[in-house]
Parts: C-alpha cells; structure tokens; sequence
C-alpha cells in the first residue's frame, strides 16, 4: 500500500508518458517550446508498463491515468495500454489529452483496453483557441472529442481553464454546450506549474468567478461531500438534474487531506504531489536491475514522506522547477 504519514492511501496513479506537447498554451509553455527530454532520459514502454504492473499488484493502485506532455505522441501508446488491460487486477484506465490525435486514435484505444478520456478545450472560438494555444487546430478538437465519444470512451470529460480578458465569459455558453453534446464539463483553475512562472494568484479566475459566472444562466445545486469522495472535483447538479458540472479548485479551494494520487514523471521519478519540488528515482532502481520489491519499496518511503497539503497558502511557497508539460496533470 501507498500510505503517507496522514494516513492517506495513494490507489489514483497518473503516469506522464512525455512531455512533448503539439500546442503551445499560454499557461503551460512559451511559443518556442522547451527543452525536451533526451529519448534515453525517457522510461521505455517495457519501464512503464513493468512500473505500473508494480502498482497495481503489488501497492494497491485501482485507477491509472495516462498523461503528457500530450501522451497521443507517444508511438507505443496503444500497446501500453493493451498490456495494462491485461494486468490482475484490471486497473481503470483514462487518458488526458488535447484531443488533437484522437479522431486517429480513439477506435484503437477503446480496443486496447482503455476506458474514457479527459479532454482540454478552453473555449468554443476558434479565433481564441489559436490566441490561447498558438495553433489553429480547434476543428481537430472537436472531431477528436466527437470520435472518443462514439468510440465509447464515455464519459468524454472536458477539462477548461478560463482567463481573464481571453475566455473568461465563456463559462455558461461551455457548460451549455457540454450538456448538448454529452460531454462533463470541469473548469480548473489556472495553477502555478507554467514553465514561464508568469503566474499570478491576484490575477487568476477563482472556482468563486466561475460559479458566479454559471449562476447567470443555470440553477446549480452543490452535489455533496460524500458523492465526491477523493475527486478533485466539486460537482454541482444543474438546473436540477441529470446533468452536473464541477470546478476543481486546487489553489482556492485544494483537496490536499482526501488526494489518493501518487505521479510517474517520463523520466521515471516518482512525485507525490503537483506542487511537489522533490522527486525519487525509480529509473535508476530498474536500470541497475533491481526486484520488483525493492522498487516497490523505494516508491513506499517515497509516498511515506507526502507532505500535509501544496504549501500554495504559505507566503514561502516555490513554484516547482518543472513545469506541467514535464510533470503530468
């Protein structure tokens, strides 16, 4: 088992399979891009499936989520996720992505195995979408989100992050389009994981904004505490039902006591939190041929050391060195 000193239990594991990315977004990287990771530097799909396979049997981890970068430019994708179906137990498994390569794509993931997938769009304008992501690529979007939803990768999860002065009055018309095309609607709020560190807590859209903001055209009724759970999301049902929509307020309103999350960089370092600024080797361990236990070990005393909460409320807080793209969400 994956537990900390707070007595929380990692289960929730999300597994960053690059950190390569074919947009540019505002928050997250500068229009050149970064300084990518070395192809030696990167876990081997055998790495990552041997880590997961770890995990899962071994310390208890029920649920694997794929991220990036943009985890659909990694060639062996598909296959990953083929072996990670086949574990005992089977772990749930989702994907977050931009949606570009998903009209590619999604009939293969289904097949292999995986389950749904969270999609990002921030705003229903083209012309925005190329302002926010430096790319004119808001079509391949939605064409990907519409086949991850025939394919039967339900429920397709939209994932948007609003800012201000870009699409900070599109909160009721998103949620108004979710609910027509099927889709879960979440707003994040804007974290302090860009590679830039141009991020402003004063300048930021609150989980607080955005409510306000849906109140204008919906009835939103808070769903509870105990259908949440360990999500990082808080739901709310709108206009009465069936259809909800949540924010996940990680710096107004953060989830730290109920996080059930342990995080694998591409590189194969061990986070135990978003805002974390250290990390453990488990790269190292399987390259100098260590067991299967003695990894799993090194990632137990990893997790054991998880602190309280982000640290985002401490005047002394440091942004991570590393920035989303390098880390995984």
């Amino acid at each position: 088992m994956l537990i900390d000193t707070f007595g929380r239990v990692a289960t929730d594991l999300r597994v960053s399979l690059t950190d390569r990315c074919n947009l540019r977004c505002t928050y997250c990287m500068p229009e050149e891009g970064l300084q990518w990771l070395a192809k030696p530097d990167l876990l081997t799909d055998d790495e990552i499936v041997r880590l997961i396979r770890i995990a899962v049997t071994d310390l208890g981890v029920t649920e694997v989520r794929f991220t990036g970068g943009e985890p659909l430019l990694r060639p062996g994708l598909v296959g990953i996720v083929e072996r990670c179906a086949a574990l005992e137990p089977r772990p749930r498994m989702s994907l977050t992505t931009n949606g570009i390569g998903l009209k590619r794509t999604a009939t293969a993931l289904k097949a292999a195995g995986l389950d749904r997938v969270n999609v990002s769009l921030d705003t229903l304008r083209p012309d925005v979408f190329k302002t926010l992501t430096r790319r004119d690529r808001h079509r391949d979007v939605l064409d990907g989100m519409a086949a991850a939803r025939d394919a039967g990768l339900v429920p397709v999860k939209v994932n948007a992050v609003l800012m201000p002065g870009l699409n900070d009055d599109e909160a009721p018309d998103l949620l108004a389009w979710a609910i027509e095309e099927g889709y879960e609607l979440r707003f994040i709020e804007q974290m302090p994981l860009d590679a830039q560190h141009g991020w402003k807590r004063d300048g930021m859209i609150t989980a607080g904004d955005i409510l306000e903001s849906l109140r204008t055209r919906f009835a939103l009724t808070p769903e509870g505490a105990e259908e949440r759970g360990s999500a990082p999301a808080e739901r709310w049902v709108v206009d009465g039902g069936p259809h909800t929509v949540g924010v996940i307020a990680s710096v107004t309103r953060p989830f730290c006591r109920a996080c059930d999350r342990t995080r694998l960089t591409a590189d194969g370092q061990v986070r135990t939190c978003l805002f974390a600024t250290e990390e453990t080797d488990l790269r190292a361990a399987l390259r100098s041929e260590a067991g299967d236990a003695e990894v799993a070990e090194i990632w137990k005393k990893a997790m054991w050391g998880k602190k309280a909460g982000s640290g985002l409320d401490d005047p002394s807080f440091l942004q991570p060195d590393r920035p989303m793209s390098a880390i995984g969400g």
